[in-house]
């Protein structure tokens, strides 16, 4: 173990006491476990409460010439609308964190930049009634070309998204620190990779809620929302509300359904709900769903680095250049380029190199905003960093582990000051790699991998690095401005948290804490801290982690994200406890006429060490500050009730050369990961997952354990399976979990997992956050370990079976036969399918035929139709729904039939357009007599564009395939006339046929 300083150590508080370090189950777990936990959706709402149901932009890009919303409000049951004209008159564009005029609203004003943005927002009496009248509101779209790549955005002549700011570039800065040029100059050799991160995010169980009221009078606005902070966007949204931050209560519930930093972005929400609530005169509820989280609520960055590293022969770095482009989306949504500038000060990972240059661009793209994504920023950065290790090893020849090893930091380097700013606090990082290397068994994988090549398998193994920043420092995100625009806008720094202990007339102890846990059991870990403080069991402890900004203890740098809690949050209780401790103990020397040094808290009791027969109970001790408050000593106030805000010192602002230390404690991770590579099917198995941890003093080894695996499941998605997919108009492919795929318990194995301590010296119990480390560790472990098996130096995550066969060269088998009907591209970019079949229809050709061409039946047939008629020609106009998922569209359509040739087979084609998109498709059918009926055979491809095509294309064509089916089902009956009208079927059986199953 890293030895401290004395005086690190005293700082860091006594040894672990009774409970802190051990794995005590959650106490949240009696609620969760049993369905009676307390979210959002659980909670009553006042008498009257409105519910809301949002209009998003199909379009990714495209100004909003007029909405009509009349229809809607004349459905009975609505309430109001919210437009943009209602928001521009009552609140004003969001705070943007960088210098530009840009406008970003909490709803989409005279343009929309990303499809799922909203437009309008309806109040009716029932959520029912509120999504029915959003089918009724008619918006006019003018579409403009977008542009989705990062690259591309800055190009000349590339569609820009903000016209006041007349480029997609929104932030472009660099930074030397050392003598970078020089050393490039001067090395031996340089290695030099491109690399891509993708979007992704995280999909928590729970989507966004929010429960909005404009008060009376002039109060201003009370909100009850699953929120995690930072609380840095209290008063951006307060001042978005044009109200004081007294005026904007917010209120977060006891428990919330996940969030892994998705849920910062429900500030734009809480102010286009706070706004709903005003246009309607009532309490407004709105619970997210899942379609509306993935296509329009926030997601990682996705990256493009360009990194290199001047190198001497035996593959020791003296320096690295970085080049990266964010792609933040549509806006720059606070806090972001926080996932450029948490990492900003310790971009040379866990490396000695001491010369360093960065060229940091932002980007503006037709996508929803990004926000703060478990471990923002991390993978983006070791992605990058990581993947050039290997590179470097591979390229000069060398050992990987050798290469790590030749340039990691040192046992006695530490506290260690990086070249771009942040202090390293403690660490032995040899130490945990040993402990990786040996406990998971890294020998016996390099035989497996000599093993399996032998037999011509794909096998490989690779490595990560990682250091996990914890605690941020506010000022971090400053780093985005000039030394100059910085000290106009004044120094932001520190890291502020607060925590309340109170111990009643009875004894009983209760703490606030302002960490807004979203299911990680801070509960459990802060009643340890306080028992072992207090000389209590856990048990003993009551914890309110519910969070109101009018009565609770609260800063700006409250929330739940950067692994907060071991190190800051579970500190300051600490702290809170023992000046709570240190009055109780007055008031028991007093009692036992002891001196206060002699008095001890142990087993519920309070003594004099040097007397422990006589013991006090801890609720007399307690009890006497309100029972008999003339009694206590002399000066001391009655009640026990201490708060604390506490910050790191190290925590300064950035300083005139963008030197930052952007967080106060710095654990560290080293993961080995084998898999095998299927060169038939491209799938990835993991072999084994060895992940070692340094996370300073563990405070609940299970919890500790339990976020590791979370992590690591998540980082698994990143790296296989998870990725935002967008075509070039904007239009949003993966708004359900049939394209957005996840990983279940089913794909996760169970990780090897490894601890060791070295006690941070600057936090009050010597702990570190471990939440997002593997988050950012194991995408880049895992694409070093296929690198390794498939002998490729560019690989694109995730690593889907597709992009594997691409990789060996294997190109998809060609359809099994040929399409009769012309393709059909996707509309400017949208979702493409291609479907064929066949069907036995009770009627002769004559008769399908004359259906094909009457007006009147045809009508009946067309599933969802509710009118057509004939505008020319073998051309129909038609009023057609379509449900598909969560998404039902009403389509105003045109048909056309072509290529008539009676009774045998006609060609056709449509389009239609509704407010949520467009859709447009061609096709083929043939019919030939099969005994009494026919034998009905089609060709058909189509595409849709905007909200439709967010279901994506696994469930679009499984929909398609049923909605085709039902029409030519019906086309056999009414062709039939009737008689030979098959039996009703289920839904169920509709489904089982449509996939080829008999029942």
């Amino acid at each position: 173990m890293f030895p401290l300083p004395a005086e690190g150590f005293a700082a860091a508080g006594a040894a672990p006491g009774t409970h802190v370090g051990k794995a005590l189950p959650r106490f949240e777990d009696a609620a969760l476990l049993t369905g009676r936990g307390s979210y959002t959706d659980d909670i009553g709402v006042k008498p009257g409460t409105l519910h809301a149901a949002v209009l998003r932009s199909p379009h990714g890009h495209a100004d909003i010439i007029a909405i009509d919303s009349a229809a809607a409000l004349a459905l009975p049951g609505v309430r109001a609308v919210l437009t943009g004209a209602d928001v521009a008159a009552w609140s004003t564009p969001f705070a943007v964190g960088v210098k530009q005029p840009m406008e970003h609203w909490s709803i989409a004003i005279e343009r929309a930049r990303y499809v799922g943005e909203p437009v309008a927002v309806v109040m009716a009496e029932s959520r029912y009634l509120a999504e029915d009248a959003l089918e009724l509101i008619k918006v006019e779209y003018r579409q403009l070309k977008a542009v989705v790549d990062p690259e591309a955005a800055l190009e000349p002549g590339a569609p820009v998204l903000h016209q006041a700011v007349g480029a997609n570039l929104v932030n472009d800065r660099h930074f030397s620190y050392g003598e970078p040029e020089a050393a490039f100059a001067a090395a031996a050799r340089t290695v030099k990779i491109k690399v891509h991160y993708p979007r992704n995010s995280c999909t928590p169980i729970e989507c966004f809620a929010v429960v909005a009221e404009h008060l009376a009078g002039d109060e201003g606005y009370d909100v009850l929302s699953n929120f995690q902070g930072p609380f840095a966007l209290h008063p951006v949204m307060a001042r978005s509300l044009k109200v004081s931050g007294t005026k904007l209560r917010l209120r977060a519930p006891r428990d919330s359904g996940g969030s892994f930093g998705t849920k910062q972005a429900v500030s734009t929400y809480i102010v286009l709900l706070c706004l709903a609530s005003r246009k309607a005169g009532a309490p407004v509820k709105w619970i997210e769903d899942r379609l509306e989280h993935l296509q329009g609520s926030v997601s990682s960055t996705n990256r493009v680095t360009t990194i290199e590293a001047a190198l001497t022969p035996e593959g020791e770095m003296t320096a690295l250049r970085y080049h990266q482009i964010d792609d933040c989306g549509a806006y720059l949504r606070a806090p972001e380029p926080a996932t450029f500038y948490r990492m900003h000060g310790m971009l040379t990972g866990a490396y000695k190199v001491r010369h360093l240059a960065v060229h940091n661009q932002v980007v503006l793209t037709n996508k929803t905003p990004s926000g703060l994504v478990r471990g923002f920023g991390g993978p983006q950065v070791y992605f990058a960093l990581e993947r050039l290790m290997q590179r470097i090893a591979v390229e000069l020849g060398l050992d990987p582990l050798d290469v790590i090893a030749r340039n990691m930091i040192t046992p006695d380097a530490f506290p260690y000051r990086a070249p771009a700013g942040s202090l390293y606090d403690s660490g032995n990082y040899q130490l945990s790699m040993a402990m990786a290397i040996e406990r998971g068994g890294l020998a016996e994988l390099k035989v497996r991998r000599e093993q399996a090549r032998a037999e011509g398998r794909l096998y490989g193994i690779g490595y990560a690095a990682v250091v996990e920043p914890s605690i941020s420092n506010m000022g971090y995100i400053t780093t985005a401005l000039t030394p100059a625009e910085r000290a106009r806008a004044g120094p932001k720094n520190g890291a502020n948290t607060s925590a309340t202990v109170a111990v009643d007339a009875l004894g009983s102890v209760s703490v606030m804490i302002d960490s807004v846990p979203q299911g990680q059991g801070h509960r459990t870990v802060v009643a340890q801290v306080v028992a072992d403080v207090l000389g209590l069991e856990p048990a003993d402890v009551l914890v309110n982690a519910e969070l109101d900004t009018q009565k609770d203890g609260w800063s700006i740098a409250a929330g739940n994200y950067s692994s907060r809690f071991a190190g800051a949050v579970a500190g300051t209780v600490h702290l809170t406890a023992l000046k709570v401790r240190d009055k109780l103990a007055l008031i028991a020397a007093a009692i036992l006429e002891v001196p206060v040094a002699d008095i001890v808290f142990e087993g519920r009791k309070v003594f004099a060490r040097t007397d422990p027969g006589n013991r006090l109970p801890f609720h007399r001790v307690a009890g006497g500050a309100h029972w008999s408050p003339a009694s206590l000593p002399q000066g001391m106030a009655s009640g026990v009730r201490e708060t604390v805000f506490w910050t790191p010192p190290q925590l300064l602002a950035p300083d005139q050369h963008d030197v930052i230390n952007s967080s106060a404690a710095y654990g560290f991770l080293f993961d080995i990961c084998a898999v095998e590579v299927d060169q038939l099917t491209g799938q990835v198995r993991i072999d084994r997952y060895v992940t070692s941890h340094d996370a300073g003093r563990i405070l609940n080894p299970a919890l500790a354990d339990g976020q590791i695996r979370g992590a690591f499941a998540q980082g698994l998605g990143a790296a296989l399976m998870e990725e935002f997919d967008y075509g070039s108009d904007g239009s949003f492919k993966s708004g359900t979990f049939a394209d957005y795929l996840v990983p279940t318990a089913c794909e996760v194995p169970e990780p090897v997992i490894v601890h060791s301590e070295t006690l941070s010296p600057f936090t009050p119990l010597g702990a570190k956050g471990l939440g997002e480390g593997n988050n950012m560790s194991t995408p880049v472990c895992i694409a070093n370990a296929v690198a390794d098996a498939l002998g490729v130096s560019d690989l694109r995550l995730p690593l889907t079976p597709s992009k594997i066969h691409a990789l060996l060269g294997i190109d998809d088998p060609a359809p099994s036969k040929p399409r009769s009907a012309a393709p059909v591209k996707a509309p400017h970019g949208g979702h493409a399918l291609s479907m064929s079949g066949s069907v036995e229809l009770p009627a002769t050709p004559d008769q399908v035929y004359a259906v094909l061409l009457d007006p009147a039946a045809l009508a009946k047939v067309i599933p969802g139709c509710h009118a057509l008629e004939k505008v020319g020609e073998n051309h129909y106009r038609a009023d057609v729904t379509i449900g598909i998922a969560l998404v039902k569209a009403r389509y105003a359509a045109e048909i056309h039939l072509s290529e008539l040739d009676p009774p045998h087979g006609l060609a056709l084609g449509g389009k239609g357009v509704s407010s949520l998109g467009s859709a447009e498709g061609a096709g083929r059918i043939r019919l030939e007599a099969a005994g009494a009926g026919t034998l009905l055979s089609y060709d058909y491809s189509a595409a849709v564009s905007g909200k439709v095509a967010a279901v994506g294309g696994r469930m679009l064509e499984g929909a398609a395939k049923i909605v085709l089916r039902q029409l030519f089902e019906q086309l056999g009956r009414q062709a039939g006339g009737g008689s030979a009208t098959a039996p009703a079927r289920s839904l169920w059986q509709r489904i089982l046929s449509a996939l080829g199953v008999s029942k």
